[in-house]
């Protein structure tokens, strides 16, 4: 090592140069600034390199409109001092950061540092970006001198230029970051940043205090967002005027912007997709859009805020939709839609790179159109196949004051089907309201086979009007009835606690009252939510549905569905995760997880196959139906209930 080096592998002499570059700063603050913005001077000087481009040669902003307005707030003549551009892939903002560091070696001189995630990778992106383009520039070969030359000042990490230094690192050196003030910072893929550098803080904020000297300091900060809730670029935008690129549609001139919802594409006799065929679908008057109308329709948009910012920070938001053509097409897009339909990895990487939006970890967050266009159809109180146990759960709500019961079929695998609901209106401390509960353990549910099922487990929330359900429980048979409540956390081993006998009225009337661990099944019940239908072509080769997969009947409406994945898991800056109301009402949900701890008491959850096997034998469920398949099955019977008022889910 040199004597002249760091150890951060900085020069030192770049330091100092710094330093003096800073001290003239509030003097430098005082000239005139070059009224050529970053975007004209790409134009006029920037060339690609064939190194580094997919479209060598000279450089052209109409080729990514919305990229001149981003550029553009990087110029000195603007007031903005932060630009924040949260994006997807092939959008072209790494491209938007070399011209802004062109712009200043060549236009407005001063000390720069970028900051990539970590020193290597800035090693890299010197060697493969930066290089070529002064190489390929001539208005920036003529600035910074050959590194060949002993005294050109230009090395990897560090190129010299009259008037400045452009220095890079890595997020992960604390001693990169603190090592120089700085009038220009760009801060690329920030969410590949580490938390904490070297227990001295956020790498983003000892780069950003870097400029606290300059009084026209400028800093860029790019990214495609990752998870949410500690997506940095994400946070960035939150806090700014949240800007968003609008198109007029070719056929009504409504400006819009482009959604990922919007992108349509048909399936063929066999239901297989046709992502071949995608085309934009205008909110507005719902014409069809090609991808041929895309460049026109980039020349013409234009960034309209939608938040209230501060006026020194801008905010950008870009998905892949808006990509030009020859880059990511539309179809392209569909294509990697249906490819990683079943494949978390890949769902995850589609929404943060094409998207350019936070993901929501595995089991976190299921999007309720997805259980609504996948649902399946079979006769209401009828059982399908696969069904050889009944569980059901009761929902106590006190306005309006019901019962809700929602009733699932479980087979092997925890494989499992949504039933039916039923809503009895009243109040708990009324036995009337409770004589539809009582109904329906006593109605049957007409097997596929043609055999009759009745609810094997039934668990009731005791979490609201406690006393009025203790009164109703105390009085059922508690090895079928069983009164839960629910808690947090992550007990996998066990999720339904032993019951404790809770006294009701005497040691006679005891209620046994079972805590379940609901963040447990309620993760389980996401996880089972992505699993992909087999195709036709698996059916045919003999494979069946995955282990734990959930059928949902087309009789159950967007508002069920809506309340089966009415939640959704965040984690907090300590760490813990925490389950947040994504719809206003959870019904469906909470009793899904007590109709699933009802399965769990019955300890089905470590039967083997022959056992599964077992009880359908002795309950005839593979047994031929001896009447007509075709003719339609009697409904089940149940006795008429006074003060019984069943929803719309009926039917």
């Amino acid at each position: 090592m040199s004597e002249n080096t760091s150890p951060s592998g900085h020069s030192r002499r770049y330091v100092s140069q710094a330093e003096d570059l800073a001290r003239e700063g509030w003097c430098s603050g005082q000239m005139p600034e070059p009224n050529l913005t970053v975007s004209q001077w790409a134009d006029d000087n920037r060339f690609l390199s064939q190194k580094a481009a997919s479209e060598p040669g000279k450089w052209r902003t109409d080729r990514t409109p919305y990229l001149r307005e981003i550029m553009d707030a990087l110029s000195p003549s603007s007031p903005i001092q932060r630009v924040v551009f949260e994006k997807g892939a092939q959008i072209g903002a790494t491209e938007s950061g070399l011209n802004w560091i062109g712009y200043v070696i060549d236009q407005a001189p001063g000390p720069m540092l970028s900051v990539a995630p970590t020193v290597d990778m800035a090693k890299r992106y010197s060697k493969q970006r930066i290089a070529p383009m002064i190489e390929e520039s001539p208005s920036l070969r003529n600035l910074v001198e050959d590194s060949r030359s002993r005294d050109s000042g230009n090395t990897v990490l560090a190129k010299e230029f009259p008037g400045g230094v452009l220095v890079m690192t890595g997020a992960n050196s604390a001693v990169g970051l603190r090592s120089m003030p700085a009038r220009y910072v760009f801060l690329d893929e920030v969410d590949g940043y580490p938390g904490d550098v070297d227990g001295e803080g956020d790498p983003v904020a000892l780069a950003e205090a870097r400029t606290r000297t300059f009084q026209r300091r400028k800093i860029y900060m790019v990214s495609t967002p990752t998870i949410e809730g500690r997506s940095r670029i994400d946070r960035e935008y939150a806090k700014s005027d949240q800007r968003r690129f609008f198109l007029p549609c070719p056929h009504c001139d409504e400006f819009q912007t482009l959604k990922f919802t919007q992108l349509k594409w048909p399936k063929d006799a066999s239901g297989k997709p046709e992502t071949a065929k995608a085309a934009y679908e205008c909110e507005a008057c719902g014409c069809e859009i090609g991808e041929q109308h895309k460049t026109e329709m980039l020349r013409r948009g234009e960034w309209r805020a939608t938040a209230e910012g501060d006026g020194r920070t801008v905010g950008f938001h870009l998905s892949s939709m808006y990509s030009p053509v020859g880059w990511m097409s539309w179809v392209e897009i569909a294509q990697r839609w249906e490819a990683a339909q079943g494949d978390p990895d890949l769902l995850k990487e589609f929404i943060n790179t094409v998207l350019g939006e936070v993901w929501q970890e595995r089991g976190d967050r299921v999007d309720w159109e997805r259980i609504y266009e996948r649902r399946e159809s079979w006769k209401i109180g009828t059982l399908p196949a696969g069904v050889t146990i009944l569980t059901g759960a009761v929902d106590v709500q006190a306005s309006p004051a019901r019962l809700e019961l929602h009733v699932w079929g479980y087979g092997e695998g925890t494989e499992s089907w949504a039933i039916e609901r039923r809503v009895f209106y009243g109040p708990a401390d009324d036995p009337k309201t409770w004589f539809g509960i009582e109904e329906a353990l006593r109605d049957t549910w007409t097997h596929d086979s043609g055999a009759e099922l009745l609810i094997d487990a039934l668990c009731v929330d005791t979490g609201d009007q406690t006393t009025a359900v203790y009164d109703w429980i105390s009085k059922q048979d508690q090895n079928r009835v069983l009164a839960v409540k629910g808690k947090r956390g992550y007990e996998l081993n066990a999720p339904v606690a032993t019951p404790t006998n809770i006294p009701f009225g005497g040691r006679k009337r005891a209620v046994r009252l079972r805590s379940v661990t609901g963040d447990v099944f309620k993760a389980e019940l996401y996880r089972f939510l992505l699993l992909p239908r087999p195709t036709d072509e698996e059916f045919a080769e003999g494979k069946g549905w995955p282990p734990g997969y959930v059928h949902i009947p087309d009789y159950m409406d967007a508002e069920w569905c809506k309340q089966l994945v009415a939640e959704r898991r965040t984690q907090t800056k300590s760490g813990r995760f925490e389950w947040k109301m994504d719809h206003q009402a959870n019904e469906a949900l909470d009793c899904r997880i007590y109709s699933r701890a009802a399965l769990w008491t019955m300890g089905a959850s470590g039967w083997k196959s022959n056992k599964w096997q077992a009880l359908r034998d002795a309950r005839g469920l593979d047994l031929a139906r001896q009447d007509d398949p075709t003719e339609p099955r009697p409904p089940p019977t149940r006795r008429a209930v006074r003060r019984v008022v069943r929803s719309g889910y009926m039917g």
